[in-house]
């Protein structure tokens, strides 16, 4: 199966493209701040994967291979990415922000809780535009 790339101009324009580039650019900015300011673990891991994770979801709908390959429904799984997400930015990013060990784990603490409400921000984008095949209609009248 030959799989052709061709680009979507007009994706990096839309709402959804828009929300989708401030993620990654968001989350980077998050993990250069945690990274720099030696935060443990977890904080840095947690900013990587989401920098990985967008960027890759990014690159799917930019070069059109979420309708080449159909095998998924991307932007369901793209959901579940923003949700999961976003629950672990309100762990992770709180708790940085409570321990406040230097400026930097504040700062990325800070920059986190902004990813968190971009990736709420993005779920609610991608939800709007599923249709799960269509309008449904009631078989019997209402009583």
């Amino acid at each position: 199966m030959a799989v052709t790339v061709k680009v979507n101009s007009s994706y990096p324009r839309s709402p959804r493209g828009a929300v989708k580039i401030a993620r990654v650019l968001v989350a980077f900015v998050t993990l250069l701040c945690f990274a720099a300011s030696r935060s443990p673990g977890a904080f840095t891991a947690l900013a990587a994967m989401e920098v990985v994770i967008t960027g890759l979801f990014l690159l799917l709908y930019l070069l059109r291979l979420d309708q080449q390959l159909s095998g998924l429904l991307w932007p369901l799984a793209d959901i579940f990415n923003s949700v999961i997400a976003a629950l672990f930015l309100l762990i992770v990013c709180l708790f940085a922000v409570i321990i406040k060990t230097n400026k930097g784990t504040l700062a990325g603490g800070v920059f986190g809780l902004v990813l968190l409400v971009l990736c709420v921000v993005d779920a609610v984008l991608l939800f709007q535009k599923m249709s799960f095949g269509g309008p449904r209609e009631r078989s019997t009248p209402a009583k």
